[in-house]
């Protein structure tokens, strides 16, 4: 079952075949991305590669808070600007 199917049969209110198809769906995707980490597994084990850095979560939540406060801090100072301009003329 693709995900347009999975939207169709929860738009049809068969919640039983969207059930299915959202195990099946699921179950794919972690078998796609276990099989990805034993070929990383491997190409370390038998090849000397270096393993990725992971991120934490916690950075990622960090990186996009400061991220947003400065764009914050910049639309601020644009319409700061704006209100100057405007007192001017």
């Amino acid at each position: 079952m693709s995900i347009e199917d999975l939207i169709k049969a929860v738009g049809d209110k068969q919640f039983s075949a969207a059930e299915t198809g959202f195990s099946t769906i699921m179950m794919q995707k972690m078998s796609d991305a276990m099989d990805q980490e034993k070929v990383k597994l491997a190409d370390q084990i038998f090849n000397g590669a270096e393993p990725e850095e992971e991120e934490d979560i916690e950075d990622i939540d960090d990186e996009e808070s400061s991220e947003d406060e400065e764009e914050q801090a910049e639309t601020e100072d644009e319409v700061e600007d704006d209100e100057t301009e405007d007192e001017e003329v």
